[in-house]
């Protein structure tokens, strides 16, 4: 499945450079890549909401109204990856140790890398 709009929650400035945020739903800003042909066409930064509004779904509701449909994470909680997969957004597992930037982890997900987010894959608290 081609993907047009992928996230990769970043700590500031963000970008394709961006080093990638621990926890998805406190990262600073969401570097939105724009996928067109199965190459990076562009790239935006999205910031993020405030944890507390919303809780875990106020993240899933900015990339949902942003237009994203693939999401990249080292790690999220059960709850919302179920919110995710509601609305429609994929999410992807790469692992902190292999990717350190967003360039990289967008080529992993280009070149088919990337394993889809599985409940059982989900971390448990905040201690991961």
């Amino acid at each position: 499945m081609q993907f047009k709009k992928v996230a990769v929650p970043t700590n500031n400035p963000g970008g394709l450079d961006g080093q990638r945020s621990d926890h998805f739903g406190h990262c600073d800003v969401f570097t939105v890549v724009n996928i067109d042909d199965g190459k990076i066409a562009s790239v935006d930064t999205i910031k993020n909401i405030d944890h507390q509004e919303g809780g875990c779904m106020a993240p899933v509701k900015l990339l949902q109204d942003n237009g994203v449909d693939a999401l990249i994470v080292g790690g999220i909680g059960g709850r919302p990856l179920q919110f995710f997969q509601q609305v429609g957004i994929n999410v992807f597992y790469a692992p902190h140790d292999g990717y350190h930037d967003v360039e990289g982890v967008i080529q992993a997900m280009l070149q088919n890398g990337l394993a889809s987010m599985e409940p059982s894959m989900t971390c448990q608290g905040h201690a991961h």
